[in-house]
C-alpha cells in the first residue's frame, strides 16, 4: 500500500538546503539526516524553493544556507519570512579540498554547502536589518566616489606627464591634490599643440568637476544621515575619541552595527581587519602581514584615524613613541589602530564620553 503524505508526514526531521547562488538561477541541493534527496537548478526565487520544500516534506524543520556575495541578504530574510531557517556565511569560511579546487561545478559547491550545514561546521555572519544595510550602500557610495574622483585626477597628471607637460613649480602637491582654483585655471588655460589633447585635458576636467559635485552631495546627504535617530547618540560618543571624525565615525557605526555582538575586542579586530596573519607548525611561528577579510574602507579610516589621534592624545602618542624604538611605523600604527578600535568599543558599550587622560 503506498503511503501518503499528510501535513505531518516529516514532522521532526530536518532537511538541509544548500544553494549557490547566480543571477539566472540557483543550484540547490537537498540532504536529510541520513540521505541525500536531489541537487537541481531552479530559478532565483525565495518562495520557489520554501514551497518546493513544504510541498514534499511537510513538517520538518528546513535549514538553508548560501555564501555571502552580490545576491545580497535579501534572499536569507525571504527564505525565513517563509518558514526557512537560512543562514549566510563568509566565503572564505567553507572548507574546501584540492580537488575540489580543482574540479569546481555549481553543484559540487551546493553539495559542499549542505554537508557542512548539516554538519553544523559553519559560523553564520550577521544579518543587518534592511534600514541598515541601505545606510551602508550610501555610505560606502561616498568611499568609491572619492576613489573616482582620485583616479580622474591622477589621468589628468599621467597625460601631462605622458605629453612633456611640466606643472609649474609654484604649485603645491596640495593645489594640485585637491584641485585648487588656480590649478584647475592653469589647466584650462593650458595651451597645447593638439587640439585632441586640449579636448581630451577639458574632458577629464569637466568629468572631475562633475564628480566632485556629485562627493559634495553624497557628503551632505551622509551628514545629514550621521544627525538622525539612529546615529546620533553613538556618533557624538565616537567623535569624543581624539582622532576620529564624521566619516570615520558614520562608517564605523554603519558597518559594525550593534556593537554588543563581539564579546570580545579580538573579536572586534578580526571583523575589520586588524588582525595578522598567522602560521605555526612545531615550535615555529610566523607572524605575517593583516589578513585580507574585513572591510577595506573601514580598514584605511581607521589607521587614517590613528594618525591624527597620535598627534592629539598624549597617551597615543607616548605608547607610539616607544613602538617605533623597535618596529617600523607603518607597524606601530597597525598596533595604535587596535587601541583606538578598543576605544571606539568602550564608549559605545558604556554610553560615556571618551576622557583625554582617562585609561579605558
Amino acid at each position: 500500500m503506498r503511503n501518503e503524505i499528510t501535513k505531518d508526514s516529516f514532522n521532526g526531521q530536518s532537511f538541509y538546503v544548500g544553494i549557490d547562488t547566480h543571477k539566472k538561477n540557483w543550484t540547490v541541493t537537498i540532504l536529510g539526516e541520513q540521505y541525500e534527496h536531489k541537487t537541481y537548478s531552479q530559478n532565483p526565487d525565495s518562495e520557489l524553493l520554501a514551497g518546493y520544500l513544504k510541498r514534499n516534506f511537510p513538517g520538518a524543520s528546513y535549514h538553508a544556507v548560501y555564501e555571502a556575495g552580490f545576491s545580497g541578504f535579501d534572499p536569507c530574510r525571504k527564505l525565513k519570512q517563509l518558514g526557512v531557517d537560512c543562514i549566510v556565511i563568509h566565503p572564505a569560511d567553507v572548507p574546501t579540498t584540492h580537488k575540489e579546487k580543482e574540479q569546481k561545478t555549481d553543484k559540487a559547491d551546493s553539495r559542499k554547502l549542505a554537508r557542512c550545514l548539516r554538519s553544523n561546521e559553519f559560523e553564520a555572519i550577521d544579518i543587518p536589518d534592511p534600514q541598515l544595510e541601505a545606510d551602508r550602500a550610501l555610505v560606502r557610495q561616498r568611499f568609491r566616489q572619492v576613489k573616482d574622483v582620485a583616479r580622474t585626477k591622477n589621468r589628468i597628471k599621467s597625460l601631462l606627464f605622458q605629453f612633456g607637460i611640466a606643472i609649474p613649480e609654484g604649485f603645491t602637491s596640495g593645489q594640485t591634490r585637491h584641485w585648487s582654483k588656480v590649478y584647475i585655471n592653469w589647466l584650462k588655460d593650458l595651451k597645447v599643440e593638439h587640439e585632441s589633447l586640449k579636448q581630451a585635458i577639458d574632458n577629464y576636467i569637466r568629468i572631475g568637476e562633475a564628480q566632485r559635485q556629485e562627493l559634495l552631495l553624497l557628503e551632505k546627504q551622509i551628514r545629514k544621515l550621521s544627525l538622525s535617530d539612529r546615529y546620533v547618540g553613538n556618533y557624538m560618543l565616537l567623535l569624543s575619541i581624539p582622532g576620529v571624525g564624521p566619516k570615520t565615525a558614520i562608517t564605523f557605526l554603519t558597518q559594525i552595527g550593534y556593537i554588543g555582538r563581539f564579546a570580545r575586542l579580538d573579536d572586534l579586530c578580526n571583523y575589520v581587519g586588524l588582525a595578522p596573519g598567522m602560521y605555526g607548525s612545531g615550535d615555529k611561528m610566523q607572524v605575517g602581514k593583516l589578513t585580507r577579510r574585513g572591510r577595506k574602507e573601514l580598514k584605511i579610516m581607521l589607521i587614517e584615524a590613528s594618525w591624527q589621534a597620535v598627534r592629539k592624545d598624549p597617551a597615543l602618542m607616548l605608547k607610539f613613541n616607544e613602538l617605533i624604538k623597535r618596529m617600523n611605523k607603518n607597524k606601530a600604527i597597525i598596533r595604535i589602530a587596535r587601541k583606538l578600535l578598543s576605544r571606539m568599543r568602550f564608549v559605545l558599550l558604556n554610553r560615556q564620553p571618551y576622557c583625554v587622560g582617562v585609561v579605558q
